[in-house]
């Protein structure tokens, strides 16, 4: 038997929606603190969907290029993981670990070989390692662009380095993508939203559901 498939539903914003994630089976919820986003959430609502979530599902909150205040602030919520979205270092990264004490997944954005040359250079910062679509340049956010990148690309990945998956996923795309690239999990954001920043309880059911009958 593989092991399971983690699922994480990203840009979690009202405690109604957490309820779908966790009735659904998500493994993680995102919560993304960055004011660019539609899926910004403040302080004050972190600590009360951290506090709504905490044993029930693994909680993770989102930040872009942090400076330390801001990664003491939330770390001081207590989440299970803190996601680095933006274009940390290693060195920067595992400082970030240190500091907050916390589980880092870091999301790194691939469109070419070299992205992913670069990749390994994470592996022993961080806790995790998510592959991202990178976005365009000139691109006001990092993430939850709706857009996929090329998966071939990933053949060059040592194939012991265990990474998530994330970029332009969908309900529709992800039995494809876990079967082509069979990561440890997979990430949706925009791919269960009908607008920006507004998730869809029966989009995130199906998301889960395809996912886990294509890794059965």
């Amino acid at each position: 038997m593989p092991d399971p498939l983690i699922v994480k539903i990203c840009g979690i914003k009202t405690p109604a929606l957490l309820e779908a994630a966790i009735d659904a089976g998500a493994d993680m919820v995102g919560f993304v603190h960055f004011e660019r986003s539609p899926r910004h959430v403040d302080i004050e609502q972190l600590q009360l969907l951290i506090s709504e979530a905490r044993g029930r599902v693994e909680t993770c909150v989102l930040l872009v290029n942090p400076d330390n205040s801001t990664v003491m602030e939330v770390a001081a919520l207590s989440p299970d993981w803190i996601q680095l979205h933006g274009p940390e270092t290693p060195h920067r990264v595992e400082a970030i670990r240190q500091e907050a004490g916390i589980a880092i997944l870091k999301a790194i954005g691939v469109s070419t070989a070299d992205d992913v040359a670069g990749v390994a250079a994470f592996a022993d910062v961080a806790d995790r390692l998510l592959l991202d679509a990178k976005p365009p340049k000139g691109a006001e956010r990092p993430g939850g662009l709706g857009f996929p990148f090329d998966w071939t690309l990933l053949k060059a990945l040592d194939p012991n380095l265990p990474f998530m998956l994330s970029g332009g996923l969908t309900p529709d795309t992800v039995a494809d993508a876990i079967k082509l690239v069979r990561p440890m999990g997979v990430d949706v954001s925009s791919g269960v939203e009908t607008a920006p920043g507004v998730k869809d309880a029966a989009l995130i059911r199906a998301f889960i559901d395809k996912a886990r009958a294509a890794h059965g």
